[in-house]
Formats: C-alpha cells, sequence, structure tokens
C-alpha cells in the first residue's frame, strides 16, 4: 500500500502562531533597545540582555498560542483569577511572577500596555519589583 503523495497541512496552532508572532514583533521591537532571537525555539524579546517576552506557539501542545511575561509584583494572580481564559501561569518562569497572555483574547491595545510594562520593569535601574528568568 502506497503513502498518500499529499502535503501534509500545518497544525491550527501553526497557522495562529504566524499571526500571532507578528503583532508581537511589531509591539515588541517598536520599543527602544529591543531585539528578537530564537530561544527554546520561539522568538523571544530582549531589552539591556534581558528577556522581556516570550512567543509560545502551543508550548508542549499545551494548547496556548500566547506571550509570557513579567508583570508588577502582585498583579499576576488578581489577573489570573478574575479573567483565566486570558491570563494564566505559564511553566517555567510562573515561579518568578511572570504571566501568561493567551493571544486570541487580547485587543492589539491591551497586548501593546502589557509588552511595554514588561519593558519598562526590564529595563529599570532598580529591578526590586521584578525577577528575571
Amino acid at each position: 500500500m502506497k503513502k498518500s503523495s499529499s502535503p501534509k497541512r500545518k497544525p491550527a496552532h501553526s497557522r495562529a502562531g504566524a499571526k500571532q508572532i507578528a503583532r508581537v514583533r511589531k509591539l515588541c521591537l517598536s520599543l527602544p533597545g529591543s531585539a528578537e532571537k530564537l530561544s527554546h525555539g520561539e522568538p523571544t524579546f530582549f531589552a539591556n540582555k534581558k528577556v522581556f517576552v516570550m512567543f509560545a506557539n502551543n508550548h508542549h501542545h499545551d494548547g496556548h498560542v500566547a506571550v509570557w511575561l513579567p508583570v508588577a509584583e502582585g498583579a499576576r494572580d488578581e489577573l489570573v483569577r478574575d479573567d483565566p481564559q486570558k491570563f494564566y501561569v505559564p511553566p517555567y518562569v510562573g515561579v518568578k511572577g511572570w504571566m501568561g497572555i493567551e493571544l486570541s483574547a487580547v485587543s492589539d491595545d491591551e497586548l501593546g500596555f502589557y509588552v511595554c510594562e514588561a519593558h519598562r520593569l526590564v529595563i529599570a535601574k532598580k529591578p526590586s519589583t521584578l525577577r528575571t528568568v
């Protein structure tokens, strides 16, 4: 029996991810001193050599097309509690106070707010409210 030679379809998360990374990239790279590098196979955004946004495209098949980013101390838990469809505690960096944001659930303006805040936290001279990766 011959295998079909039809091209493989990309999973839905890959198609959604391509659209969403364009949004994230535009916002992140518009900020002063920002740079993009691949880290753990995904686009990651740096300022002052510190990560301020990590893109997550169905990381380990978790179903999220999201960003992971630092937030002010105490803010994450309230946001996750109030809107768990939009915000969540991501693996690895969640223990350091970072938050995951489901990209399909936020407007560009709202996403821009969180990205700018993450950038501000990372470049702050006194990072007492930030636990970095």
